[in-house]
């Protein structure tokens, strides 16, 4: 089966405002494709409004009905889009599947370093928005603030364009940072972090146990167990297919909803044969997914469904866990976002974190970032410690409450 490599993907603008782009990928399948693809688009600022899957194990098409943003890089979001798709070889002008894929080397981490001025709220933000817009992957960050009002930030980041590495790529990535801070940046520096230095980004080595006791529990609460509401339903059924099982999906939509189902199969090894789902003005998502396992089989085995029907559901209610708690005698805010078995977080939560804080006109004290495994579970957590100077009276629920609608969404 050949395709020409620039059908692989094809992005079709919306003609009007209001109206979405329609994304279709054409191309070899591969376990966990759609999660890949449902990444991007959320790392691109996207929402999925509608979206059909169909495969038969070896090619798929899949169609994404999107909501994009005026600056929306179209064309770069289609160049990564493509770097996911699995590869193929050409002959003569057409481009074949190809079953060795090798897996792309790691990517190197670059430190950046600056300090600057915090003579305003809303700073770290800023530059977060930055690194996102010239590509810049955040691994850790650290921030301290020194007595006398000074901010040092370690941002330890990959880039996905490859031009760090050398003078011109640093130059263009400082004068971004210039020209966004002005006056409040003090000095700036981007060098490759070698082991020893990535090593002493790690923060903290432990979690408090009344923290992973509470916030990072996969039990569902007493009032979600049994799934019976009406958005957040999760069923399975046997009987409509011979070769497939059914899995319905009734919940109400929030940011990267398609993206935290689609990393859930993926973790769980399960193949999307057919899929179809849309979310529609009320704020509720349907989804039927038709999958089977990694051997090609239906999910017969009652365990086997009670498990994953579970799993769906705590991804549903909890995609991320958001807790404000004492730290001694300051505010410490907590974000955990789970991590993918390939080793990859959910895309712009440090970016929607720092600008629920800038929202709520909160100064960050200090930030630690660093990946915990939890009860067989990877993690990555982030513990920001809150500046409670002058003027801080924000509650801690207000805090809570408005962290985790901006990461679902809901603002």
């Amino acid at each position: 089966m050949g395709i020409l490599y620039e059908d692989v993907v094809i992005i079709k603008e919306a003609e009007k405002a209001g109206d979405p782009t329609v994304i279709t990928v054409n191309c070899p399948d591969k376990t966990g494709l759609g999660c890949d693809l449902c990444r991007i688009i959320l790392l691109f600022g996207l929402s999925i409004s509608r979206g059909d899957v169909s495969t038969d194990g070896k090619w798929c098409y899949v169609v994404f009905w999107v909501v994009g943003k005026p600056t929306t890089r179209w064309s770069l979001l289609k160049k990564r889009l493509l770097e996911v798709c699995p590869s193929c070889n050409s002959a003569s002008g057409i481009y074949y599947y190809r079953a060795e894929f090798q897996q792309p080397k790691p990517p190197d981490v670059f430190l950046l370093k600056f300090w600057c001025y915090y003579d305003s709220k809303g700073l770290l933000h800023d530059v977060t928005e930055v690194l996102c817009e010239l590509e810049l992957t955040i691994k850790r960050v650290k921030v301290s603030t020194a007595p006398d009002g000074r901010v040092m930030d370690l941002f330890f980041v990959t880039d996905t364009r490859e031009q760090l590495h050398t003078k011109g790529g640093q130059e263009h990535t400082i004068g971004y940072l210039k020209a966004v801070l002005g006056d409040a940046l003090i000095s700036c520096e981007i060098e490759l972090a070698g082991p020893e230095v990535t090593a002493c980004s790690q923060g903290v080595s432990f979690l408090p146990s009344a923290i992973t006791e509470d916030m990072f529990s996969l039990e569902l609460p007493s009032e979600h167990r049994s799934g019976s509401l009406a958005f957040n339903s999760v069923t399975v059924d046997n009987s409509l297919s011979p070769v497939h099982t059914l899995l319905q999906i009734l919940c109400q939509d929030h940011k990267g909803l398609i993206y935290d189902i689609m990393r859930t199969l993926k973790d769980y090894n399960i193949q999307i044969s057919y899929g179809r789902f849309s979310a529609n003005p009320n704020g509720n998502c349907e989804l039927d997914l038709f999958i089977v396992q990694a051997d090609g089989k239906k999910i017969i085995d009652p365990n086997k469904q009670n498990a994953l029907c579970s799993r769906v559901r705590m991804e549903l209610l909890r995609p991320l866990r958001v807790a404000v708690m004492s730290r001694g005698p300051d505010t410490e805010l907590l974000v955990a976002n789970p991590v993918e078995l390939s080793g990859r977080g959910r895309p712009l939560v440090f970016y929607d974190i720092t600008l629920a804080l800038k929202i709520l006109n909160i100064r960050i004290f200090s930030v630690e970032i660093g990946r915990h495994m939890i009860r067989d579970r990877e993690w990555e957590v982030y513990r920001i410690l809150l500046d409670e100077g002058d003027g801080f009276s924000v509650p801690r629920k207000k805090i809570e409450e408005g962290v985790r609608k901006k990461l679902m969404g809901w603002e």
